[in-house]
């Protein structure tokens, strides 16, 4: 199984396909193999590259919690381990930040980002303040209803197993995670980096809400959003065709640009 090395901690990683290169960075219940849906869909037309963070999935576990600093290393590694130039990177929730951190630090390598239910950190008062507000309204609910909609729940019994199942896989919890609302880069900083950015978000995500999402683009000229009616959280998983469709469209922009 491949390895990359970030920092003496063993990063694990996969590739798939060929092509152009995106990829996939899960948030704090999954791991690689989150992405079942996607890669079928994306890999007949992309190099679609998974990681493990460190403290998550087959990678090693770190001592005291993972840094969520230090999962800009873990990126890098593998993007010279896998020897990939240039890639989109799309975020999931908590895999959003590092992704526009690499980003911001090394807009050339990087193509273009993809922030999935998230804002990647945006270090902007107005956002951080919308940001605690929606996730403090979201921690009033059981965590699976945050992540879930209550029909995809009671419908799709199976699917709502297996994601709950995912997270046991993985060292980390959400709570391990140190430095996980550090300031990211600033609004300069991000139109300065000219980073194609795509805001992927749900209608009804009950942890980033959809106006929360839409003054972030608002912030950002230039940036591409795309909000899902009825789509929760966790849209990669309840709604993959929706959501690898828009991904995709955005892959095709950014490539052919």
């Amino acid at each position: 199984m491949p390895h990359a090395q970030s920092k003496g901690i063993r990063i694990y990683y996969e590739t798939h396909g060929h092509g152009p290169a995106v990829m996939l960075i899960h948030g704090s219940g999954g791991n690689h193999a989150a992405w079942w849906q996607q890669v079928p869909a994306l890999a007949r037309f992309f190099k679609v590259i998974l990681i493990d963070l460190r403290g998550f999935g087959l990678s090693d576990p770190v001592e005291g919690g993972p840094d969520a600093l230090e999962f800009v290393d873990d990126i890098r590694a593998v993007l010279d381990a896998a020897q990939v130039e240039r890639a989109v990177l799309l975020g999931q929730s908590i895999g959003a930040a590092p992704a526009l951190r690499l980003a911001v630090a090394e807009p050339r390598r990087v193509a273009g980002v993809v922030l999935a239910h998230s804002l990647g950190g945006i270090n902007d008062p107005e956002l951080a303040e919308l940001v605690a507000a929606n996730r403090a309204e979201a921690e009033k609910l059981p965590v699976l209803d945050r992540l879930m909609s209550k029909p995809f729940q009671m419908g799709q019994p199976e699917k709502t197993w297996l994601f709950r199942e995912l997270g046991t896989f993985n060292h980390a919890k959400m709570q391990d995670l140190r430095n996980l609302t550090a300031k990211g880069p600033t609004i300069d900083e991000v139109k300065a980096a000219d980073i194609p950015i795509l805001f992927l978000a749900g209608g009804d995500d009950a942890v980033m809400r959809p106006e929360t999402v839409r003054r972030a683009h608002a912030k950002l000229p230039g940036s591409q959003l795309m909000i899902v009616p009825g789509a929760p959280h966790s849209m990669y998983w309840e709604q993959p065709a929706a959501f690898n469709t828009r991904v995709h469209m955005f892959l095709d922009r950014v490539y052919s640009a």
